[in-house]
């Protein structure tokens, strides 16, 4: 798949702290795109210069080729992780008025479709519940009928129903061609959603590549936990055999197939949120 964006030896510094350090990567056009990383590990700075909020200090950003500049914002939408909704005013009349900022915006019934905002039209923005905002916040950033829209955490702080209506609307946006980049403190969230991740600690790319290909690349068979201790086997029935023999007390065993959570602990040696 040809890249949307690319970004080469990317770097920012803040005096003698070096926040992001000569990243490079590259994003298929129409896939969803995990950033993932521990705080701190300079995943949110990446993605702010990526989304032109903040310069680099060195490196290259590019969009379909090309330097990104000032045109790039009428292509990109973001939907950042605080956003202050306008009160006062119901949900319909926000949209209309985002609505009135871009040439050529996405039309108003496709709009509610994908956010499935048909319920809370009338409803002032105040008056949201958590699900309800990240929906609308979802539509604004659409608004523009972007080519590329960034989501920063954007289930954070819902309940998991909330958050399973909300990855819906995002294979609904991909599914229309749009290309998704997606940071989010949720392992099952990023392996469930994302075509490929890239993992970030201390301003640096570790791993990019597909979810299953980077656990085929850095896990093999099963992970065998007992309170204490965890093995990783390539033979199941050979360790348990072994363990047995050897009179491990096997209570508090589970037998686990590796995913992401695993994997991002295994190179970076802390949990997501940590």
């Amino acid at each position: 798949m040809t890249p949307i964006m690319n970004v080469t030896d990317l770097e920012k510094k803040y005096g003698r702290l070096t926040a992001v350090d000569k990243v490079s990567f590259g994003i298929p056009e129409g896939i969803c795109f995990g950033l993932l990383g521990p705080n701190g590990a300079g995943k949110t700075t990446t993605i702010e210069m990526m989304e032109g909020i903040t310069d680099p200090t060195a490196g290259t950003i590019e969009f379909r080729g090309k330097p990104i500049d000032s045109t790039f914002r009428q292509k990109v939408g973001i939907q950042f992780q605080h956003t202050a909704l306008p009160e006062f005013i119901t949900v319909k009349e926000t949209l209309e008025m985002f609505s009135a900022f871009y040439p050529n915006p996405r039309p108003m019934a496709e709009l509610i479709s994908l956010c499935s905002l048909d319920d809370i039209l009338e409803r002032d923005n105040q008056k949201l519940s958590g699900g309800q905002k990240q929906r609308m916040l979802l539509a604004l950033a659409i608004v523009p009928n972007p080519e590329i829209v960034f989501l920063d955490e954007p289930t954070t702080g819902l309940d998991p129903q909330a958050r399973r209506n909300f990855w819906d609307l995002i294979r609904g946006i991909k599914a229309q061609g749009t290309t998704v980049v997606l940071t989010t403190h949720y392992m099952d969230e990023a392996q469930l959603l994302c075509d490929q991740v890239a993992i970030m600690d201390h301003g640096r790319m570790l791993e990019i590549d597909t979810p299953d290909k980077l656990l085929h690349k850095h896990f093999n068979g099963a992970i065998v936990r007992l309170p204490g201790r965890e093995l990783q086997t390539e033979n199941l029935d050979k360790t348990m055999k072994e363990l047995l023999a050897e009179g491990s007390d096997l209570t508090g065993l589970s037998i686990h197939k590796p995913d992401l959570e695993d994997l991002f602990i295994k190179l970076t040696g802390s949990t997501l949120r940590s």
